[in-house]
């Protein structure tokens, strides 16, 4: 059931309908019920690794608060994190790991014919793992205390806005919502149904259409030209964001209409000047995930230089890994690992610079700093976007040496053009007012003028196909 899909906003419709007539307690015991139906209606199976996941951490947490014994309360963490990540291996990454030893053996002499699983991956399995283990790892810290009600912590788990595709809730920022009874307001609900809004057209209009431009390119056989590769990297660069922001608007404005307030998980991107300050930016939920539960665990950067720059590189390699099964998303965790350790080692040489005094100049140098930044992540979109390493290898050859400006790429250009401006001039104004909410705020005019154009637009040009999610696949 997808977010842009009229199935979803006929159950959307009956779910609130009911919410708004329910006390608290019937109101969890609904949504934990419409959440079932919303996840089952992918493939119903997938429910039972939910529940066995859900009923294991339950139980662990309940251990590890019960016990003063060190050994005791790690030992139950230990099965809480084994369990989660057995499953998530045996679904996610059974194959690859099987795959790589058999070519590694062969390389050996030793030819091998392993037993591949022939299985659909669970929908959201990466999402709802990593919340299901913070629950556990947060009560094992003393962080927050284990809820006593099994069905208030599924429903933390399996609460449908953010099941599927995030954004990733930590157990004590999302599961206080879910046991206490939530206030309703109109201001909150006219704020939720504009993230709706706005997350729709990012989709629909924004995103799918950016994937008609880049789905050919990446599903092309080589030569490839510089200029199609470039300009497909342009277009995912923005069918990315708009696609998985999208998502996250549209779950955050579904919490906000039922009263729950679920983070910000993209502010801006593609305005960072460097890696850290995207990664502060991008997918916020996953890099702050990272970083209190692996990067700060293996010793951040209290341990010396060359740790620091391990424990980064580590960090961002497990963060590819987590995203697919696939060399091409290892190489890019390493890519952006490495943007993080170069920009460590420049910057105290960086510090070093004379600020500009003249405000022009600073602008200007900032925008400098911003496009070039921009060119380093969709180098980095490449693999991430790609089939194989070895069409990295040869797109990457096609934009050393081989461009050719032909009719059809002024055409893509104008394209490119036409599918991101409305969503350039919302962001730059989000960025100047330093207000993501800006356009609501904005005065009746602005935002009438914002609205009729976004619905003539979603009209006329919109993807209604009702085209998956991105993230689906991890």
């Amino acid at each position: 059931m997808l977010f842009n899909s009229l199935q979803f906003f006929i159950f959307f419709v009956i779910v609130y309908s009911l919410y708004l007539c329910l006390n608290h307690k019937w109101q969890n015991r609904m949504l934990l019920v419409a959440s079932c139906i919303f996840y089952g209606s992918w493939d119903w199976r997938f429910l039972s690794l939910i529940f066995i996941s859900t009923t294991i951490d339950y139980f662990c947490g309940i251990k590890i608060s019960q016990s003063d014994a060190p050994r005791r309360r790690k030992r139950f963490l230990l099965l809480s994190i084994v369990s989660n990540l057995s499953i998530l291996g045996f679904f996610k990454y059974f194959n690859f790991f099987v795959s790589n030893l058999q070519t590694f053996l062969k390389s050996f002499g030793f030819p091998i014919n392993p037993h591949f699983l022939h299985i659909i991956l669970p929908v959201g399995i990466s999402f709802y793992t990593f919340e299901a283990m913070s629950y556990t790892i947060d009560v094992y810290r003393n962080k927050m205390k284990p809820t006593q009600k099994f069905l208030d912590y599924v429903l933390f788990v399996i609460y449908f806005p953010h099941l599927v595709a995030g954004p990733i809730m930590k157990a004590k920022d999302l599961l206080p919502q879910v046991i206490s009874p939530r206030k309703l307001s109109l201001d909150q609900f006219y704020e939720g149904c504009y993230l709706i809004f706005w997350g729709i057209f990012q989709k629909i209009f924004i995103a799918d259409n950016l994937a008609k431009i880049v789905d050919p390119i990446f599903a092309s056989e080589p030569p490839y030209n510089g200029w199609d590769v470039l300009l497909a990297l342009y277009a995912f660069a923005f069918q990315i964001l708009c696609d998985f922001s999208g998502y996250s608007n549209i779950a955050r404005g579904l919490g906000k209409c039922m009263g729950f307030d679920i983070m910000i998980n993209f502010n801006l991107p593609y305005f960072a000047t460097n890696p850290r300050e995207f990664w502060q930016r991008w997918h916020i939920s996953l890099s702050t995930f990272l970083r209190d539960y692996l990067y700060i665990p293996l010793g951040g950067n209290q341990k010396g230089t060359f740790n620091t720059y391990r424990n980064l590189v580590i960090t961002m390699l497990l963060g590819g890994l987590w995203h697919g099964a696939q060399w091409t998303f290892v190489v890019w965790g390493a890519y952006q690992g490495m943007l993080l350790v170069i920009q460590r080692l420049l910057m105290p040489l960086w510090e070093k610079m004379p600020s500009l005094q003249n405000i022009f100049m600073r602008r200007i140098w900032f925008l400098i700093r911003v496009i070039f930044f921009f060119h380093l992540v969709c180098l980095g979109w490449l693999s991430f976007r790609a089939q194989s390493l070895s069409q990295v290898c040869l797109m990457l050859q096609a934009l050393l040496f081989n461009f050719q400006f032909g009719p059809e790429t002024s055409f893509t250009i104008f394209q490119i053009v036409f599918f991101t401006w409305i969503l350039m001039i919302v962001q730059s104004a989000q960025f100047l007012t330093n207000d993501l909410m800006c356009v609501f705020k904005a005065n009746p005019v602005i935002k009438t003028l914002f609205y009729v154009i976004c619905y003539y637009l979603v009209t006329i040009y919109g993807v209604a196909s009702g085209k998956e999610f991105i993230y689906f696949q991890f």
